[in-house]
């Protein structure tokens, strides 16, 4: 198939709203195929579409920032990017040590409780 502006236009379209190449391809009517041998060709092309489809991240990037005034936006904001410092810990300590009784006990609860649940879910 011809490389067209229209076409062009089409795959523009989709990848603005971060659409994949295989829906941009079905807008636009063309084969995969067709669109990795144009980006093949014109590698400006292929980098106009990859900034295209930044553009969506972008905007999203800019209303979570218009969201932060709020105190509980800003803290899971926070725990998100800045997990060390912010995010919610758990410490755990494995280096306990059981005594073989108690290890016993343990697998026979756990023997039981999985014995229950099967017997429960059966009714």
């Amino acid at each position: 198939m011809k490389f067209d502006e229209k076409t062009v236009k089409k795959l523009e379209e989709v990848f603005a709203i971060d659409g994949s190449v295989e829906e941009a391809c079905y807008y636009a009517n063309i084969t995969r195929q067709t669109y990795y041998n144009w980006i093949k060709d014109n590698p400006k092309l292929k980098e106009e579409f990859d900034r295209l489809r930044n553009r969506p991240v972008l905007k999203a990037r800019q209303e979570v920032m218009k969201g932060l005034n709020c105190y509980s936006n800003a803290m899971d904001y926070l725990k998100r990017k800045k997990i060390k410092e912010f995010g919610d810990r758990l410490v755990v300590d494995n280096n306990i040590k059981i005594n073989e009784e108690d290890k016993a006990k343990a697998n026979d609860a756990i023997g039981n409780y999985l014995n229950d649940s099967k017997d429960s879910t059966r009714e």
